[in-house]
């Protein structure tokens, strides 16, 4: 079984219903989900004229490829709908893969660790919150000091329900 740190967000209609209808399909196709970060509500990163989003980050375990990891991930983005829009912009659902136990991958359509981790705090954070000491694979900084580098100015904060 690898561990592997899925990032998550959405940010049309019903954002939280959105999220959990996403784990309950990881949990049907990939793997049974060990820990999740709690909701957190994100500015928009990239383009700006849009709702905020609601991240999170999960941790599972699984037994398949990063290569049939991404191909599951995207099946599920398009059972809960998610358009091919804009880059960077509004969606029903995302779905990063963040790491892949300590593997580094490099493919046409898959890099592990997610190319833009360290320049994001809507990732970092809610990464920090589950595993602040784990240094990540290529970078040799943990992801607090990877957070304490990072220049995104996008807020994020710990999402309330409404």
């Amino acid at each position: 079984m690898e561990k592997v740190v899925l990032h998550l967000g959405s940010n049309k209609a019903d954002r939280v219903a959105f999220l959990n209808r996403a784990i309950e399909l990881i949990k049907q196709h990939i793997g049974s989900v060990v820990r999740k970060s709690m909701l957190y509500e994100t500015e928009p990163w990239g383009v700006k004229d849009q709702q905020d989003f609601i991240n999170m980050t999960v941790i599972i375990e699984t037994r398949l490829s990063p290569e049939q990891i991404i191909n599951k991930t995207k099946e599920i983005e398009e059972i809960i709908g998610r358009d091919k829009t804009a880059k960077w912009g509004p969606r029903n659902i995302d779905i990063d893969i963040l790491l892949v136990g300590k593997k580094q991958v490099k493919l046409t359509d898959l890099i592990i660790p997610h190319p833009k981790i360290a320049e994001r705090n809507f990732v970092l954070i809610p990464l920090m919150e589950l595993l602040p000491d784990l240094v990540m694979p290529g970078f040799d900084l943990s992801v607090e000091e990877l957070y304490d580098q990072c220049k995104d100015d996008c807020e994020v904060r710990i999402y309330e329900s409404e």
